[in-house]
């Protein structure tokens, strides 16, 4: 019987007590001990994939830890749920539909059936034309309404349709065609819309707006002022075709606000957007990049779709991170979890994994309505290094919650500056031997005698520089940052965040609790506007709207 259809209550599997026994045995683990009791445990406990070497040596695991896990996925049938996924099974059960986000980079030849029909020919046919699109703009035979040919490009999105493409176009920034500049415009707030087209010139400026339904509040705003933004630089209604292009489902509204129909690409109901970036979603990263190079980045996802439809759980990098995920949340009580990385051109990769995670998985019933029986999603945070360690860290170090942390560094720069990259490195590494070794209170005493401190200052200052260790990290390493370790990696949290879903039985592709706002939010703008016959509902919201009335200059 399909996973999705009557997931089982993970709680009632004989895995689960067996780690729920398992966890209580674990409370005086302390991976300090572990390490110096076994030289062997860094090679036990790390692999390479696609590219990516995985150390999760850092861990609160024994060998028996990692077997009762991997017990754990066997009896949720996980491998059943993969293989669903990735065939076009309707794993989105709330919505009666694939989450097919992998046959985007899977390659020319292969077969997706979709309710009877091979969906690849089509993802390759939009594949090719984005290649023209691509070539014209760097060929620069794609003009404006006065000849001239685009510089610049801005991507009109929010969500996955902004998330996504920008942290990867950011990330490959070295990677960059000199040939044009793109632009992101997400938030719906007329200083993020000024200050973005100052210094730009319409009759060089070519706009996508990437919105499935063309409805979407933000992005139907932006693109409104994106297009009277034209016209008022001199662009003629009839020209505006020129300047704008579409990735939508609704054709035939694009086609109203002045895009004409072959500048339109089409968006399947079976991507979700936060997984669409693979698609002509990712028009902005191909445009920044390089078709080949955005090819690149469809391979390197692919090569790790592969690794987790056909790579034992012991060694699947998926599988393991969502186990451990899965570790920490339900059996340590963590309730959020870093990820940090260690390179300017990731710094905003975090904020892809926080829409990729806590939206697929912030869930409260299961596939079938049914209430979870346990904790779900974390809190996904993080940041920059080293910046953060002047910053969050002493959070990790020595606050009371435990946060378990992903480390994310690559082994090279691509602007090596001395021996930056080094201490960068070094920095990385050191934060995480710090989070397991810690300082005891024995050798914080001792570093304070050392100092020459009288005995009475040791006693007083001693517990203050006592870091408890025994915090779990795992440290994601790679050569450098290439549009396929790139792929890969994204592809890698993608089937971490689906293996969490399905062990939790929750469905990791709907996202109702989004759509509640957006309703609500057009019942508050009627009434701020004076529309609204009747009081907002409670009377926090109409003191608000009150204030609003009350304060507004526009």
């Amino acid at each position: 019987m399909e996973y999705y259809k009557q997931p089982i209550n993970v709680t009632e599997l004989k895995s689960w007590q067996a780690l729920t026994e398992h966890r209580q045995e674990m409370q005086s683990f302390t991976m300090r001990n572990a390490f110096a009791a076994d030289p062997g445990r860094f090679k036990q406990f790390s692999l390479s994939a696609c590219g990516l070497f995985l150390d999760y040596s850092k861990n609160l695991l024994t060998q028996q830890t990692r077997d009762l896990l991997i017990n754990l996925a066997r009896e949720a049938n996980l491998e059943g749920a993969i293989k669903a996924l990735l065939s076009g099974e309707p794993v989105n059960s709330s919505e009666n539909r694939p989450a097919l986000h992998t046959a985007l980079r899977r390659p020319l030849g292969d077969k997706v059936m979709v309710n009877g029909q091979d969906v690849m020919p089509e993802v390759h046919r939009v594949l090719g034309r984005m290649t023209d699109l691509v070539n014209r703009i760097h060929n620069r035979l794609w003009r404006g309404h006065t000849g001239k040919p685009i510089t610049d490009v801005v991507n009109i999105g929010i969500g996955g349709s902004f998330l996504g493409p920008q942290q990867v176009a950011e990330a490959l920034t070295p990677y960059a065609q000199s040939q044009v500049r793109c632009h992101y415009l997400a938030n719906i707030d007329g200083s993020e819309f000024h200050e973005l087209v100052t210094g730009l010139e319409a009759e060089t400026t070519l706009f996508i707006v990437s919105s499935k339904s063309f409805g979407t509040l933000e992005t139907l705003k932006n693109a409104q002022a994106a297009r009277a933004w034209c016209l008022g630089q001199g662009c003629a209604e009839q020209d505006l075709h020129k300047h704008f292009i579409a990735v939508s489902s609704n054709v035939k509204t694009a086609v109203e606000f002045g895009i004409s129909e072959e500048n339109i690409f089409p968006m399947w109901n079976w991507v979700g957007g936060r997984y669409s970036l693979w698609s002509a979603i990712g028009l902005p990263v191909a445009i920044a990049i390089g078709v080949s190079n955005f090819k690149e980045l469809l391979a390197g996802a692919y090569a790790m779709d592969q690794h987790f439809l056909n790579t034992p759980f012991e060694s699947n990098l998926p599988v393991l991170l969502g186990l451990l995920g899965v570790w920490y949340g339900n059996f340590w009580d963590a309730q959020s979890h870093a990820v940090l990385t260690y390179d300017y051109y990731l710094r905003d990769f975090t904020k892809h994994l926080q829409q990729l995670d806590m939206e697929s998985n912030g869930k409260r019933v299961r596939q079938d309505g049914t209430p979870v029986a346990t904790a779900t999603g974390p809190v996904i945070w993080g940041g920059v290094g080293t910046n953060g360690q002047h910053a969050y860290h002493q959070l990790m170090h020595q606050g009371t919650p435990m946060i378990p942390c992903d480390f994310i560094v690559p082994a090279s720069s691509h602007h090596p500056i001395a021996d930056h990259h080094p201490w960068l490195y070094a920095n990385c590494l050191s934060q995480s031997q710090a989070l397991m070794r810690g300082k005891t209170l024995e050798e914080a005493e001792a570093e304070l005698r050392a100092k020459g401190l009288p005995d009475e200052q040791v006693a007083f200052l001693a517990p203050h520089k006592v870091i408890p260790g025994n915090r779990p990290s795992n440290t994601l390493v790679f050569e450098r940052v290439t549009p396929s370790s790139l792929g890969a990696l994204v592809a890698l949290y993608e089937h971490k965040v689906f293996v969490q879903s399905v062990i939790w039985g929750i469905n990791a592709f709907d996202q109702w609790g989004v759509e509640l706002g957006k309703e609500l939010g057009n019942s508050v703008y009627q009434h701020l506007v004076g529309n609204g016959e009747e009081a907002a509902e409670d009377a926090s919201t109409q003191g608000l709207i009150e204030y609003f009335r009350q304060h507004h200059r526009g």
